[in-house]
């Protein structure tokens, strides 16, 4: 009997099944007119991209660290600091993401949490001034600070 509970790496079904959430991933990013704001900043080739991404994922998911061992710590945000991510940048990524996870018919509780974790991290990586809803400035998301 197991002591801890499986990893999403196990749920998803590991290996095989993480590259192909990768796959089609990009496959969206390349295909759909509605986020070709984010497939700019993309090589031509989303072949280096691909990998990166599955070599991440598969320590992210809680598999094999295999981005760490090839690149050393991911520092996810400096490595998008070179690109300007806003709102819209964040959305079209989230809207690639959630139609590869539809594709996969993963389980709607697995489907949900990694949803969550993949929104936030994606947020995360938001470098652009934009207005709030409110008419505020923000560079960071978050609640504004009181005072």
């Amino acid at each position: 009997m197991r002591d801890t509970p499986a990893t999403p790496y196990e749920l998803i079904g590991g290996e095989e099944k993480v590259r192909e959430l990768v796959d089609r991933f990009y496959d969206h990013m390349d295909e759909l007119d509605e986020v070709k704001t984010i497939r700019k900043l993309h090589a031509k080739s989303l072949r280096v991209s691909r990998e990166k991404l599955f070599l991440f994922l598969s320590g992210w998911l809680g598999g094999p660290d295999l981005y760490a061992q090839k690149y050393g710590h991911p520092m996810l945000r400096r490595r998008h600091l070179p690109f300007s991510i806003g709102k819209e940048e964040r959305d079209q990524w989230m809207h690639c993401m959630t139609r590869a996870m539809e594709d996969m018919e993963l389980d709607p509780a697995l489907r949900n949490h990694l949803e969550q974790a993949f929104l936030k991290t994606a947020d995360h990586m938001r470098n652009r001034p934009e207005k709030d809803d409110d008419g505020g400035l923000r560079i960071f998301t978050g609640p504004a600070p009181k005072g």
